[in-house]
């Protein structure tokens, strides 16, 4: 009990301490004076007399692009499927505007459905109303290992039973 009583009066003893020291008006509770007290503070040397600035349509919509840089633009859209790419898990359509600007084939393995958090792999292309298969093959690697890993933990299960 004369621990606790001991840690109260010094937690008040440094609370109060500690308001004075960073506080303007000697009390940490107390209200600000004025509005102006809570503004930053600007020299007037700092602010020039007339201000530019540049609010136009260019910085709204980007600078036109010239007639090269829209060449390579259509030039590396070729090398990419023009196609969707829709997450067979929960059907999100890959939008390349939400996406960092960056085409589906070039997103690292690391890419993760922004809808389901699913991997890469269970991305297809969407030809029509026909989702086809992914880049690295889809899921039959996966089935493989899976249903190859049953069938020889029954085997060994067996080879158990009968020789132990």
């Amino acid at each position: 009990m004369m621990k606790s009583i001991l840690s109260s009066l010094l937690a008040l003893v440094l609370l109060a301490v500690g308001s004075s020291a960073f506080s303007s008006t000697g009390s940490a509770f107390a209200p600000a004076s004025s509005r102006a007290a809570l503004m930053p503070r600007v020299s007037s040397a700092a602010t020039p007399s007339t201000s530019t600035t540049t609010t136009g349509l260019s910085m709204v919509f980007g600078n036109k692009k010239s007639a090269a840089a829209k060449a390579a633009e259509e030039e590396k859209a070729s090398q990419f499927w023009q196609g969707d790419w829709v997450c067979k898990d929960c059907g999100y359509i890959y939008q390349r505007g939400e996406c960092a600007g960056l085409y589906f084939e070039e997103q690292g393995p690391g890419f993760r459905c922004p809808q389901c958090s699913g991997p890469r792999r269970r991305y297809a292309k969407k030809v029509g109303d026909v989702v086809g298969t992914t880049l690295d093959g889809g899921d039959a690697p996966i089935l493989l290992f899976s249903f190859g890993g049953v069938a020889l933990t029954i085997a060994f299960g067996i080879w158990a039973v009968n020789n132990l």
